[in-house]
């Protein structure tokens, strides 16, 4: 793109979380010179997601504003104001104070939280999303109420993680029959339920919401649990529902269906971050990513896209990291159940891993506690490396060693 046409492009972000914020940077980075304006719904300063369910939580930090000097950026900010439609064909979005145009649009809107159906609404039931939603369970944190936590998931681990550092009593409650079960696979996952009771939680599996009354959780076997709280972490879904009528293709995950080059199927519209899907050639299926690392890698190709002539495909090694129960749980790349699952180390072990080859190559690995591991594996994996299986199975040879 040329210097005059940069001047005169008019790039607009919908979303002012990690993606929608990196994006920003990226622009300028890269060396774009036109507007660029930043449409967030919350009226707070972009703010990071992960100290939410730690240090905010916890009251050890009142914040996590991004620090980023976005009038030095020259990157315009409109917060407080939710985007309620977009009309591709005119280049407009709109907003309760009128219609915005843009040139470019970047749609990095993140992933909202499943509410419990019957919850909404009852007093004492939390998400756990937002800052404001952060702020509302400090107090509850601190006046150390009796917790149920509707999820075994990564965001439920973490929040019965703080509950117990604050002193809470705090009890899990899990539909599957063990923790993390849209994640991992039994084998691996099973390890962790020991996790909860290390820690003083209680973990119910196989366990059911019939409803909530005030001051108790009832399961479907009749089951009455204390809760001068509840923090649902059932899950996510892509934040598109301001998309229907568009015309932007999203898919049965309600996620955007993005190229590889991160384009939708509008003209001039970019997806990027926990609202969009993409093809990876790496794993031969669509991606829909729900994690921070996603947010901070894929605005960089979508800036590069926008600036440049040739298109820059989007196929990372994904990534996420927990802390949960004092350890430190790290994932990269994406397994499927036909991989070969080869342990390193023992599980009931403070650290051990888990990795995934396919046709000999790595393809996925689980660290805990061994963040060597992690990072040698996430190279191996981007390189599509063969690895000597014995080799693997030993902890005590680093996974570069493991080469065929």
């Amino acid at each position: 793109m040329s210097e005059q046409r940069q001047q005169e492009q008019r790039v607009v972000i919908v979303g002012a979380g990690m993606a929608g914020v990196q994006t920003a940077v990226a622009l300028r980075e890269q060396g774009f010179t036109g507007a660029v304006t930043l449409i967030g719904a919350e009226p707070h300063q972009p703010y990071d997601r992960p100290p939410l369910s730690k240090a905010v939580l916890l009251g050890k930090a009142e914040g996590s504003a991004f620090d980023v000097d976005f009038e030095q950026l020259g990157v315009h900010l409109r917060l407080g104001e939710e985007v309620t439609g977009l009309r591709p064909e005119a280049h407009e979005l709109d907003i309760a104070r009128g219609p915005v145009g843009y040139d470019v649009l970047v749609l990095a809107t993140g992933a909202e939280p499943l509410h419990l159906p019957g919850a909404e609404g009852v007093p004492g039931v939390h998400l756990l999303r937002t800052l404001d939603d952060a702020e509302r369970l400090r107090p509850v944190l601190a006046e150390q109420h009796d917790i149920v936590v509707v999820g075994a998931g990564w965001i439920g681990a973490e929040f019965a993680t703080a509950a117990r550092e604050a002193g809470c009593a705090v009890t899990v409650v899990e539909a599957a029959g063990r923790p993390l079960a849209g994640a991992l696979p039994a084998e691996v996952a099973a390890p962790m339920a020991q996790w909860y009771a290390d820690s003083g939680a209680e973990l119910r599996t196989h366990a059911r919401v019939q409803r909530i009354e005030p001051g108790a959780v009832v399961l479907d076997d009749g089951t009455r649990l204390p809760a001068g709280a509840v923090v649902v972490g059932i899950g996510a879904r892509p934040a598109t529902r301001w998309l229907d009528g568009s015309g932007i293709e999203t898919g049965p995950d309600g996620a955007v269906v993005a190229d590889r080059s991160l384009r939708t199927s509008a003209p001039d519209v970019y997806a990027v971050g926990d609202c969009a899907s993409f093809p990876s050639e790496r794993y031969g299926q669509r991606l829909l990513v729900h994690h921070w690392d996603n947010a901070l890698q894929g605005p960089r190709a979508v800036a590069a896209n926008i600036i440049g002539e040739e298109p820059t495909a989007y196929d990372p090694v994904p990534y996420f990291w927990s802390e949960q129960f004092g350890r430190f749980v790290q994932y990269a790349g994406h397994h499927s159940a036909a991989d070969t699952v080869i342990w390193r180390g023992d599980p009931a072990t403070p650290a051990w891993s888990v990795c995934w080859l396919r046709d000999g190559a790595l393809v996925a690995l689980l660290a805990v506690g061994r963040p060597r591991d992690l990072a040698q594996g996430r190279r191996l994996i981007e390189s599509a490396t063969r690895l000597d299986p014995e080799r693997v199975a030993d902890p005590a040879v680093p996974l570069k060693s493991a080469k065929t």
